[in-house]
């Protein structure tokens, strides 16, 4: 089964500034990873060796930089849909700053945890996934019983339904975990 979120029913009071501001700067990092890439495929390379976080290089500027790139187009709209519909209520409840702060810290420990799982590794890290699942996991502790429209394919056909937000994410952590073990294995 699979679904994918459209909305969340939980109302905020302030616009997420800090939420629109951090998916604009993953979007404009991505099509330029793209636009780098496409004009030349050994330069996108290097850019992700470069600017990606490598645990058996451990370059702490590379932790932030590699929050904001991705590596392909669904990468980046799967990230960046569960950012716009659950971020903007965290970043209500925290507060801007608080929120950008909570964010970043929240990449940083995933990405300390990808260091601690294999310190050698070579592979470079990117993406927001780590930062995101922060802010999933701030919403599912503050907003378990929020209501969030979900469209499930069947086929041709498509329904729209309304689950709460504890299944949801937890499906989204229980995808992130399989998907870490097929990595893996």
């Amino acid at each position: 089964l699979m679904f994918f979120p459209y909305k969340d029913d939980n109302p905020r009071v302030l616009f997420p500034f800090v939420t629109f501001g951090i998916i604009i700067l993953n979007v404009l990092v991505f099509l330029a990873q793209f636009w780098i890439s496409g004009k030349d495929p050994d330069n996108g390379r290097s850019l992700v060796y470069m600017y990606g976080f490598v645990p058996a290089e451990f370059n702490p500027l590379t932790i932030f930089t590699s929050m904001f790139m991705h590596g392909g187009f669904m990468h980046l709209i799967g990230n960046m849909l569960y950012m716009w519909i659950f971020a903007d209520n965290i970043e209500d409840n925290l507060g801007p700053s608080k929120f950008l702060i909570f964010y970043l810290l929240a990449g940083v420990g995933a990405a300390m945890t990808q260091v601690l799982m294999d310190t050698q590794s070579q592979i470079p890290m990117v993406g927001a996934s780590g930062a995101i699942g922060g802010v999933l996991g701030a919403y599912l502790i503050n907003h378990p019983n929020a209501k969030v429209l979900v469209l499930i394919p069947f086929g041709f056909f498509s329904q729209l339904i309304k689950i709460r937000a504890l299944y949801v994410l937890g499906f989204w952590f229980v995808l992130q975990f399989l998907s870490l073990i097929h990595i893996s294995e």
